[in-house]
């Protein structure tokens, strides 16, 4: 049975207000794709560039004929394999989808989360005759996402306006987001890590995967994102007074902050952005992150720990 905070979150989406929710990447702040103005109002919260594109939500792979147009057998082989779950399919969008969702591009993100609560949230909302939530990370632009509501609040409360609403959850399992590939070619394209690794993709998919086009804008493709407060160095000697992230087989030493000790990569993924959001709340002025090695999830985060250091490097 579908709650009552979940239906009054639906209802809302519908009436065009802006409602975050967690999903088990991180959270993200949701709109009714079709709705250009409320699309407009998760730009204006976030202090998103307009050109940079949003991804939509649905409840099941049954939606992409309504969002997505030429879908090429390999991308509904990654869907059946990896739906729901924190896989994006860039596809070439339909005429339902405005151009405000796209950011002017002629391609569309689509998602099916896996967590609970927004299984339950899209459901309810497709039930009142919703076709997608837009939905980038329920952040500031350009920052750390959230992967708990309280998260949320800190980061946005003076953007939310009457009727806006945050979903509670279960804090983000995966904690970093979700892997986009480009469904537009010939051949899959990674172009952005995430908990489905480029193996996984070429595996299922039985196809090399292609080179990234310059020309194809996604979330989270800039090279300063994901970003604290704090200035972030990447395996570095921590110094007194430093935060510390690293895993747990890396001892701290002495005077040193220590913000997260995961024992297995999966860990650290999922206590990356939490440990550079407390050290914020702290006033630490500087972390540094020794990096996990290896294939898989260690990649993204490797990715993100790049794109949050970009300003140490300016």
């Amino acid at each position: 049975m579908t709650s009552e905070p979940v239906l009054r979150a639906a209802r809302a989406l519908r009436e065009g207000h802006l409602v975050a929710f967690p999903t088990e990447t991180v959270f993200g702040l949701g709109a009714d794709a079709m709705n250009a103005d409320a699309v407009a109002r998760i730009f204006a919260a976030k202090g998103r560039p307009a050109d940079h594109p949003l991804i939509v939500h649905v409840s099941s792979a049954n939606l992409l004929t309504e969002l997505a147009e030429n879908v090429p057998d390999y991308a509904r082989q990654l869907a059946d394999a990896f739906w729901p779950g924190p896989l994006t399919l860039i596809l070439r969008r339909s005429a339902a989808v405005p151009l405000a969702v796209t950011g002017g591009q002629e391609t569309v993100g689509v998602r099916v989360p896996s967590h609970p609560t927004a299984v339950q949230l899209l459901r309810a909302f497709e039930g009142l005759g919703g076709r997608g939530v837009a939905a980038p990370s329920a952040n500031r632009f350009g920052r750390v996402s959230p992967t708990t509501a309280a998260a949320v609040h800190a980061e946005l409360a003076d953007a939310f306006l009457p009727g806006d609403l945050v979903l509670d959850g279960e804090r983000s399992q995966v904690g970093i987001e979700s892997t986009i590939v480009d469904c537009t070619g010939a051949a899959p394209v990674v172009l952005r890590p995430g908990a489905i690794s480029a193996e996984q993709v070429a595996t299922t998919t039985g196809l090399t995967l292609g080179e990234h086009s310059p020309g194809v804008r996604v979330s989270g493709s800039l090279p300063s994102h994901y970003a604290p407060t704090a200035i972030v160095l990447l395996d570095a000697p921590p110094q007194p007074g430093d935060g510390f992230i690293a895993l747990r087989e890396h001892a701290t030493p002495a005077g040193v902050v220590r913000l997260a000790d995961p024992e297995t990569v999966d860990d650290y993924a999922h206590e990356l952005y939490a440990a550079l959001r407390a050290a914020d709340e702290a006033g630490i002025a500087r972390v540094v992150a020794w990096q996990p090695a290896g294939p898989g999830v260690a990649v993204a985060v490797r990715d993100r720990l790049a794109r949050a250091s970009h300003r140490s490097r300016d």
